[in-house]
């Protein structure tokens, strides 16, 4: 038995794991910044490696303790080096530098997307056991910053197939929600705000980009934004008071169809998702195919992507949607196994390879 020490701290929550053997999760804690990024309508890099440097070593202690696992009980640390912000990441990789050096075990270095793919692999269920690893496997990451379809062929083996060309998926949900006016992060609220709208009321557009496999969400945002121009036709007044912004913010909610303007446009993103993984699936006849990122928490992608496909469909529970260690840790496990250890020159990386 190898137990894994990870932690991510890619963007704003600082996290930390120990993971044993690849797929049993013995800890998993997670210190998210969301309460304090709120004010700002989305993640402020610098406010974000701040908490990161305040949280990381009651994460780490934390997660030590959960585990019930000593610092002499560990195989290796493993830290998630890229993509990310990079004064994020920084905090999280000198971090797991220092505890290799201390406690001279190996560092494992895992790309940020290579974790998102293990989500799926760990032990959930708590059944003693390693969830069953079909290959090939198809992959659809979405999230805030990585829309990607990737072809898992062997741990290891990853090929993308396509990328979005300009806003990833969670993105677009942010912007969106931010002209809707419901709040950051945008992904639950524009699913709340979906439930009581009509997702045929607007005809929102969907970029097929022939027969490629890449996703553009930009046009998609900026016609929601079109539409949600001629619903704010309220008088401008020149220096208007608190009082009556508010007023004139609470005239614009009311004339604006925020319900059917959400439910359409979630519509339109879970289409492409779901139309392209699908072609996806089918010419790679792949075995299996699995959601992972925060946007695979949204109900309406997992339900249709479940009644398109005709293969198992893999999704993790919703707390490893979001970012994570536990997927880290599971990443790191077939690393440790490879003999695919990093070395003290490990670096910070903003790049797209899996391997």
């Amino acid at each position: 038995m190898s137990k894994i020490l990870a932690i991510e701290t890619s963007c704003d929550e600082t996290a930390a794991a120990v993971i044993e053997d690849g797929y049993q999760i013995l800890s998993n804690v997670v210190a998210s910044q969301i309460d304090i990024h709120r004010r700002y309508g989305g993640v402020f890099p610098e406010v974000a490696s701040r908490q990161h440097i305040l949280a990381i070593g009651t994460v780490v202690q934390d997660a030590l303790i959960e585990a019930r696992t000593g610092w002499n009980e560990l195989a290796a640390v493993a830290v998630t080096y890229g993509p990310g912000l990079v004064g994020s990441l920084l905090v999280g990789v000198n971090a797991a530098k220092g505890i290799a050096l201390s406690q001279n075990i190996p560092l494992i270095g895992i790309n940020h997307l290579e974790g998102h793919l293990y989500s799926n692999w760990l032990d959930t269920d708590n059944r003693g056991q390693p969830p069953a690893q079909r290959f090939p496997t198809l992959c659809l990451i979405v999230s805030g910053g990585h829309t990607e379809l990737v072809l898992i062929r062997h741990h290891g083996s990853y090929e993308i197939l396509g990328r979005t060309i300009d806003d990833a998926a969670g993105e677009a949900f942010d912007k969106v929600a931010r002209v809707l006016d419901l709040g950051f992060p945008g992904g639950p609220a524009i699913q709340e705000a979906a439930k009581g709208g009509n997702p045929t009321a607007f005809k929102f557009p969907r970029a097929k980009l022939g027969d490629s496999f890449d996703f553009s969400f930009s046009g998609l945002k900026t016609a929601v934004l079109r539409v949600a121009q001629k619903y704010t036709k309220v008088e401008k007044l020149r220096r208007p008071t608190r009082e009556q912004k508010l007023q004139q913010k609470q005239a614009e909610y009311r004339q604006m169809p925020v319900a059917d303007i959400a439910a359409s446009f979630q519509m339109a993103v879970v289409d492409v998702l779901v139309s392209k993984t699908k072609a996806a699936a089918e010419k790679y006849n792949v075995a299996e195919v699995m959601l992972a990122g925060g946007v695979s928490a949204n109900m309406l992608l997992r339900n249709k992507m479940m009644t398109a496909l005709d293969r198992p469909v893999l999704v993790p529970p919703l707390y490893l949607c979001t970012d994570n260690a536990a997927m880290i840790g599971a990443a790191a496990h077939w690393r440790l196994q490879a003999g695919q250890t990093s070395g003290w020159d490990l670096d910070v990386v903003a790049n797209l390879r899996l391997a």
